[in-house]
């Protein structure tokens, strides 16, 4: 192919990016721009979906310039994305109804127990995988429905349409004539039959959603439409779309994750710890998600998945509203100056917590506090929550697979702090394989959609990964139980304080 590169979409949770690969899987450039995080009561989260959009134009467009590559260079786009994160908008103006509510927003948590209280939780899970959860979409669109007189007036007129925030990128990528999403951001909605792969109508009748609203839904691999030139994608003009995957699973492929028990964690704004399952669906015993991996080659995979609520955004409070550090990296340094939190645990609740343990109304605490606490201390104890939260995952998913975990794969900007590497392989006695380029979720994406169009055939992907560092357990067995078992202290007492 004459082609030069894969240009890969990545919008995630507090920023949008794109960035141009090559045939040897290398980066030629890239761009970012993060957008407002709107907070308008407690555990609620907003984003507006113009101002998403315009930084995610403005992205894909300076990544562009800056290797001077236009549609004659760009073979196709692949597009990964935070998930669940709901949008609702007029199809006639393209103007959102109401902004888009944040997979990590709680404002349906009351909504969601009346669900689980009247028995509905058994058969959510045994058609979409998913336990009844404030989490997914199905309930943003809801109580954007019950709450914006205008969005109720506009599906009766079918006008309105909901998507993902991959669906709102591509509506408005192709001038409009695509309303698509795939499997993977289907998966998370909460009304996604992951069995029969179609919308399902009990579920969508229990939550009032209006089926024709819904897009239409395709495999990973596929023509989602071709991009048509507006202000800011004169670039990608005539590009087609041939990827697409919520963002865990795009780095699950990015990761080359490939067989049945590979397991792959991002450390983004929070932990997402998924376990190719292969053709077969496993369902979970220890209250983890089950969710499909990628639709491909007319086959579907499933994966075993947990999440942790907040990881990265717990440094990100660091930085920005106790300003206890100017940087992520001066976060890690500070960590890496001490040997230990000096009995500290924070456990990071601040919108709940997520698998295995699910409870909505938790909230952020912190044990051990002392005279002798400092910044380096908190520090630590901020690193190594990230890292206890996802050993609650990994001995979740083993009792589930049957599976031990022998590596684990590592990924998102949190990864790129050695204190934090280090610590996770001592908590989880298994080597961590950090690769070259922790940018695995828009490789994933670049992947699918490089598939697609020939670029790359599935003999050239196991080479486009590079490790870069493996992370080898150096800590003792009794010094390893001592820690948890002051975690798992502090994780019940803020378990127990949020059912008073």
């Amino acid at each position: 192919m004459d082609k030069k590169y894969i240009l890969a979409v990545d919008q995630g949770t507090t920023s949008s990016r794109a960035i141009l690969f090559d045939h040897d899987g290398h980066i030629a450039s890239v761009a970012q721009h993060e957008f407002t995080q709107i907070f308008p009561k407690d555990g609620w989260v907003e984003h507006d979906p113009m101002e998403l959009l315009f930084s995610q134009t403005l992205s894909i467009d300076e990544c562009c310039r800056a290797v001077n590559a236009g549609p004659e260079d760009i073979a196709a786009i692949g597009i990964t994305n935070q998930r669940e994160t709901a949008v609702l908008w007029d199809r006639e103006t393209g103007r959102p109804v109401y902004n888009a509510i944040v997979w990590q927003c709680r404002r349906t948590a009351d909504y969601i127990e009346q669900l689980k209280a009247k028995g509905h939780e058994p058969m959510i899970t045994e058609k979409t995988g998913l336990i009844a959860d404030a989490y997914f979409s199905g309930s943003k669109i809801k109580w954007i429905l019950d709450n914006v007189p205008e969005a109720r007036q506009l599906a009766q007129e079918h006008r309105l349409l909901f998507g993902t925030i991959d669906t709102w990128l591509i509506w408005n990528m192709t001038g409009g004539k695509s309303h698509v999403t795939d499997y993977t951001n289907a998966s998370r909605t909460m009304l996604f039959n992951i069995d029969e792969l179609c919308w399902d109508k009990e579920l969508c009748a229990l939550l009032d959603v209006p089926m024709d609203i819904l897009p239409q839904v395709l495999p990973s691999s596929a023509r989602f439409g071709v991009v048509h030139s507006t202000r800011g994608l004169e670039a990608v003009d005539g590009v087609p779309i041939l990827g697409l995957a919520g963002d865990q699973h795009a780095a699950l492929f990015g990761q080359g994750c490939y067989l049945p028990g590979q397991a792959k964690n991002t450390y983004g704004t929070g932990c997402f710890l998924l376990m190719n399952t292969g053709e077969k669906r496993v369902r979970s015993k220890n209250r983890l998600l089950t969710t499909i991996a990628w639709g491909l080659d007319g086959k579907v995979e499933y994966a075993l998945e947990g999440s942790v609520f907040n990881a990265g955004s717990v440094i990100k409070w660091l930085r920005d509203d106790l300003r206890i550090v100017d940087s992520a990296p001066q976060c890690s340094e500070l960590a890496a100056s001490v040997s230990n939190a000096g009995g500290l645990y924070l456990v990071p609740a601040f919108t709940g917590l997520g698998a295995p343990h699910w409870d909505m109304y938790a909230r952020g605490t912190m044990f051990g506090l002392s005279r002798a606490t400092g910044r380096a201390q908190i520090a630590r104890a901020v690193i190594e929550a990230i890292a206890y939260q996802v050993a609650d995952l990994t001995d979740a998913m083993e009792k589930d697979s049957n599976i031990t975990l022998k590596e684990l794969r590592v990924d998102g900007g949190a990864s790129q702090s050695d204190v934090l590497m280090q610590f996770q392989a001592d908590l989880l006695a298994v080597p961590l394989d950090r690769p070259e380029s922790v940018e695995c979720t828009a490789m994933g994406a670049a992947m699918l959609a490089g598939l697609k169009c020939g670029f790359w055939t599935k003999e050239d992907l196991p080479g486009l990964r590079r490790s870069s560092r493996i992370f080898t357990p150096e800590m003792g067995d009794e010094e390893r139980r001592k820690r948890y078992d002051g975690w798992l202290k502090a994780l019940h007492s803020t378990i127990e304080h949020s059912k008073q």
